[in-house]
């Protein structure tokens, strides 16, 4: 049952002392505008904090010119947290081509320059001027992408962990409410013995997550999964590392680029929480110690998230719009983690494979909330995650599940183990839109094409009550050897397009697919790109989307950009690098301009 909605975070001390604090135990300092809804890693974290009875205030988007903006509600008792945002900060502030970008989706009205380039190490730095001494913890999608050295795809140039640059005292990758909870109850009982009353505070709704209960008497990090931190050079020396997977390191990387490609596998294939080790990274004299990743939250952790008391609104004090929240401000996420290991995308990454789906009961509870919202117009504009068709499927339930160091669950080929379901998907569907005040619910997230297929069900509900004219697909590319170099699988798309179209036909409903594709990926020349070229002219289909490859920090595909090899074979592939050639591949797709084919017969594509 969700909690009636609190008041916003304190962003101001009139708001502190509104709630009758005179002092906060953590200060959050992040690069998005305030947005108090479960889409915003920022809320997620001061609410999750808020729930075990600390005090928690939230900076948001602080001119990272003057130290004297963090102090408006003084000092944090236990430490300051930083995010950059819900996106690394280079890509919040540029395009693929290096451009800045024209609008700030996370800022209010869209305006540019209130987040400095590489934000968190900028914020952790400024956190140490405005409080000589303080605590300082990383965490968000930046954070996560470069915890290790990395490259830096818009400085052209290879980095170190961002541990190095921030000076933070501990790096929280992957979704961090197991981990934060865990470092509230360390710094409380370093600082001060009796701070242990705020934690117990009324039983916490995350009973379901569980939490080492050893009192501690100094302030020590080691040992939390889902975290990383930065050992002095002392603190290496006498270290007993026979336990950790070694990296090359920070100094044989700026040698040999090459190495980029060992560094990212390692890392990739320790990913499961189940039994990923724990990896060391050298930088000169001093070791990166990443632990192993935190275990995802079960059912019951994520119904008591999502059920925590979110106004789901922005902050008062904003007066315009924030775009990304007016995306998804009528959105509900459904399921977390992503199980396919694309080679391009971070979200695998930060969220992990293994999925999580919220219970039925929970989600029908958040759309009730929503559909009483004085603004509400009768539309759920997604059911989703980071794949909509994956609710209530397993990729845990085998014991095989728990040792597999396989990346994806879905290439080359479904694993026999991954437990795909539709019926709950389709339970769900269809008591959302049976939920008083609500007329739609759509799925925008976009499904996985291959699921789909073997969910014939699911797709003809999915098509006949919850696609709002189009629907988003990603085939991202139709060259068999790029979709491998991607993970994706090849032949899909064609098929998924042709069941679409019947499903469709056979609801007379006249609906698109609006599909997306990647120019300029590793392994692409003009040959490959001409597949899809091909594919659209006889297809008769003009793309709306069409992305540009973005090499993010710690990607398999970002490792085959810069060492030009393939991840899978070492053997050498076409990389366009200059801004002209990529330009070529990606206008090459715009400027297909024949004419849409909408047939009597139902053939929209």
């Amino acid at each position: 049952m969700n909690a009636p909605a609190l008041p916003p975070l304190p962003v101001s001390r009139a708001e502190m002392s509104a709630r009758g604090w005179d002092t906060l135990d953590v200060l959050l300092v992040t690069g998005d505008a305030y947005v108090d809804h479960p889409a915003f890693g920022a809320a997620i974290i001061g609410r999750v904090l808020e729930a075990e009875g600390w005090r928690v205030g939230i900076v948001a988007q602080p001119d990272w010119r003057d130290a004297t903006r963090l102090q408006v509600m003084g000092r944090p008792r236990l430490f300051c947290g930083v995010t950059a945002g819900n996106l690394d900060s280079m890509v919040a502030n540029y395009t693929a081509a290096r451009h800045r970008r024209q609008e700030d989706a996370y800022s209010e009205g869209g305006t540019l320059d209130q987040r400095p380039n590489h934000a968190a190490i900028v914020y952790a730095q400024l956190c140490r001027q405005a409080f000589p001494g303080v605590t300082v913890i990383l965490g968000g999608v930046e954070a996560s992408l470069r915890r290790v050295a990395h490259y830096d795809y818009w400085e052209d140039k290879l980095r170190p962990s961002i541990l190095l640059e921030s000076k933070a005292d501990l790096l929280v990758f992957g979704m961090g409410e197991t981990a934060v909870r865990e470092i509230a109850r360390r710094s409380a009982a370093a600082v001060d013995s009796s701070a242990t009353k705020h934690s117990s505070a009324g039983r916490s709704p995350f009973s379901a997550i569980p939490s080492p209960g050893a009192p501690l008497l100094v302030s020590d990090f080691s040992g939390i999964r889902g975290t990383a931190r930065l050992l002095g050079a002392k603190a290496t020396a006498a270290a007993d590392f026979s336990e950790h997977l070694e990296m090359p390191s920070w100094d044989a990387l700026q040698k040999d680029k090459n190495l980029l490609l060992p560094i990212t596998k390692l890392v990739e294939r320790e990913q499961s929480p189940f039994n990923g080790r724990r990896l060391l990274q050298r930088h000169g004299d001093r070791a990166v110690v990443v632990e192993s990743p935190a275990i995802p939250l079960d059912v019951a952790a994520m119904d008591a998230l999502y059920e925590l008391p979110f106004t789901r609104r922005p902050h008062p004090a904003y007066t315009q719009r924030i775009p990304a929240y007016t995306m998804i401000k009528d959105s509900i996420t459904v399921v977390r983690g992503c199980p396919a290991g694309c080679t391009f995308c971070g979200i695998g990454v930060h969220q992990g494979k293994f999925l999580t789906s919220r219970s039925e009961g929970s989600v029908l509870q958040e759309i009730r909330r929503l559909a009483a919202a004085p603004d509400f117009r009768g539309t759920v504009s997604d059911l989703g995650g980071p794949t909509a068709n994956l609710y209530g499927c397993h990729n845990d339930l085998a014991e095989a599940c728990k040792v597999c160091r396989r990346p994806s669950c879905l290439h080359p080929t479904l694993c026999t183990k991954f437990d795909v379901q539709q019926d709950p998907a389709i339970r769900l569907m269809r008591a959302a839109r049976e939920t008083a005040g609500v007329k739609h619910v759509f799925v925008q997230s976009g499904i996985r094409m291959d699921v789909a297929l073997r969910t014939p069900e699911y797709l003809r509900e999915l098509v006949r009550h919850h696609v709002s004219g189009h629907l988003k697909v990603a085939p991202e590319h139709l060259h068999p050897d790029v979709l491998r170099r991607m993970r994706k699988p090849a032949g899909i798309f064609e098929k998924f397009q042709e069941r679409f179209r019947q499903e469709s036909q056979a609801a007379n409903k006249e609906q698109y697919l609006v599909p997306y594709f990647i120019s300029s990926f590793p392994g692409c020349g003009e040959q490959e790109m001409g597949a899809v070229e091909q594919f659209l002219r006889q297809s008769r289909w003009q793309l709306q989307q069409v992305q540009d490859f973005i090499p993010l920090p710690m990607m398999l595909s970002t490792a085959m950009y810069v060492t030009g090899l393939d991840y899978d074979t070492g053997q050498p592939i076409k990389v366009a690098r200059g801004a002209g050639e990529r330009k070529r591949q990606k206008e090459a797709l715009q400027l297909v301009r024949t004419p849409v084919r909408r047939s009597a017969e139902g053939d929209f594509f």
